[in-house]
């Protein structure tokens, strides 16, 4: 039996990240009903918006789905209380201390899964007593590691050394990749930009038209002072490299991002100044499909590369 669809209770170990301004309840449930495990990205709504969103989860879809809760967001306390107010039973949690709540979560019956980009976070988070680590690579978007280790690289390494689940993140978005991260230890993937690129998610279409066109190189992991993030580079990104060029400072960096930066970008459309968030695996992403065809390809590629390899001789 696979542990992330043992622990979920879902048809197929694959999780839809949480990303910002892209994961409201339609695509959650969208792909909770596909068979994989929806999450509402709760980094960019106020509490009471997420509330929202969760009810009207709750009735798209009869299947289990979760939230993600980046805790360097604030609201925190409100948006744990409206979680457990309105009985959602998975919580993924990034950007943070998994000490912070995991433990009061579990104590209310919740099943609580930490997002890490290395080694030494991912047991953190096991003596912090998650139920399982999204282990997520630099090639992924939106909030990431320091370190610049890979997925390849990262999954192998944790494996070696947590016993508890391991869900890969970070360039993945065919079930070939899928395939190959597991066979190096996953147990199940957690995949954002090839949902960005859906009919259900929440962004802009301009920047979901963005993410299509995008090839090789077109984005970058920068902004490590504040938090790191991988853009795809447009006039807001050349500013931050602008200010690299002359040696900026912390407050500068924080100045030229300002407030919804984020917003702009991904979820009202403006793709000169916005913040556009996405992983490198955008240049392997060449249309905008429904949910249900993105998991379906995900599920036949991968039993496609699974007995493409079983006839590869070494």
């Amino acid at each position: 039996m696979n542990k992330i669809k043992e622990l979920f209770k879902i048809q197929y170990p694959i999780i839809q990240g949480g990303m910002i301004w892209a994961s409201g309840w339609k695509l959650a449930s969208a792909v909770s009903n596909a068979g994989g495990l929806g999450l509402i990205g709760a980094g960019s709504m106020y509490p009471e918006v997420l509330r929202e969103h969760i009810q009207k989860c709750k009735k798209a879809t009869q299947r289990p789905f979760g939230v993600n809760i980046p805790m360097l967001y604030p609201d925190l306390d409100q948006i744990i209380n409206i979680i457990l107010e309105e009985n959602v039973k998975i919580v993924f949690t990034s950007a943070g201390n998994p000490k912070t709540y995991t433990a009061f979560l579990k104590e209310k019956g919740v099943t609580v899964v930490h997002v890490v980009s290395s080694l030494k976070f991912a047991l953190k988070a096991q003596d912090a007593g998650v139920d399982a680590v999204v282990v997520e690579g630099f090639e992924a978007g939106g909030h990431n590691g320091r370190d610049e280790t890979t997925t390849l690289t990262l999954i192998p390494m944790v494996r070696g050394q947590v016993h508890i689940p391991v869900i890969a993140a970070g360039g993945i978005a065919t079930g070939a990749a899928m395939y190959a991260v597991m066979a190096l230890g996953a147990d199940g993937v957690q995949i954002g930009s090839r949902f960005v690129a859906s009919e259900e998610a929440s962004s802009h279409d301009l920047f979901k038209q963005k993410i299509v066109a995008a090839k090789e190189g077109d984005t970058q992991l920068t902004l490590k002072e504040l938090a790191p993030v991988r853009l795809l580079k447009n006039k807001f990104y050349q500013d931050v490299q602008e200010l690299y060029g002359r040696g900026t400072t912390v407050d500068e960096l924080k100045e030229l991002l300002g407030r919804g930066r984020a917003k702009k970008g991904m979820f009202e459309g403006d793709l000169v100044e916005g913040e556009l968030e996405i992983g490198q695996v955008s240049g392997l992403i060449h249309d905008i499909k429904p949910v249900s065809e993105i998991v379906e390809n995900l599920v036949s590629s991968f039993q496609e590369t699974k007995e493409r390899m079983y006839q590869i001789e070494i």
